[in-house]
């Protein structure tokens, strides 16, 4: 029997999830939580073969709660779960430990063979996201790395740089939380960074404070 963990702040999706994998023969849910500490407050006593993590989470992202659990127990496979199915979420999921990826849009039948898959030691990415990763690695790299980002990212990459935490962030740009995580992971992805140190060591590779980006990105 393969036991899951299933991650979701949605109620109504965690029912839903949780339901369909109850009727399947070899697979049980034994345990749902509704952010990332509670799911690692949960890990020690239930001991999941497979975590379901849904991605964006108020409190502990699913990025960082997939870390920890990676971290502590190797032997548990984790899939993340999320809505965006750009490039930038699974490669950031993928680089942190997850074997997995899937989109809430797929289908019952590709979450099972997500979970069966990891479980035999593969790696599993839901057919669009697989397809956009393949196209991805045909693009050529030669523009130089902070010029790949938005303006919005690079205003992200300098509050991180002033050691500002997501809450500190999301007030100072007027966003929520939930969209400034996910302006950092996409940003990590671009710039091939896994945490906020390598990004400063990235940043300070190329002068990023003083080659004028920081003006050019307040502008209104």
């Amino acid at each position: 029997m393969i036991t899951v963990l299933l991650v979701d702040d949605h109620e109504l999706v965690r029912i839903g999830i949780e339901t369909l994998l109850n009727t399947v023969d070899d697979v049980s849910v034994v345990g749902v939580a509704s952010c990332g500490e509670q799911a690692l407050a949960m890990m020690a006593t239930l001991l999941p073969m497979v975590v379901l993590m849904d991605v964006n989470m108020p409190g502990m992202g699913g990025a960082e709660a997939c870390r920890q659990i990676v971290a502590g127990y190797p032997k548990t496979k984790i899939i993340a779960l999320s809505a965006y199915n750009e490039s930038f979420v699974p490669t950031q999921l993928l680089k942190l430990g997850a074997s997995g990826f899937i989109s809430k849009s797929s289908p019952v039948e590709e979450m099972l063979k997500a979970i069966h898959a990891v479980i035999a030691g593969k790696r599993y990415l839901c057919a669009d996201v697989a397809s956009t990763l393949a196209l991805e690695n045909f693009e050529e790299q030669s523009v130089p790395p902070f010029e790949k980002l938005s303006k919005r990212e690079n205003q992200v990459v300098h509050l991180i740089l002033q050691g500002k935490s997501i809450q500190e962030m999301a007030q100072l740009l007027n966003l929520s939380d939930k969209t400034v995580n996910t302006y950092r992971y996409r940003l990590y992805d671009k710039l091939q960074v896994k945490n906020d140190v390598e990004l400063t060591h990235l940043a300070a590779k190329h002068n990023f404070s003083e080659n004028g980006l920081l003006k050019k990105m307040f502008k209104n």
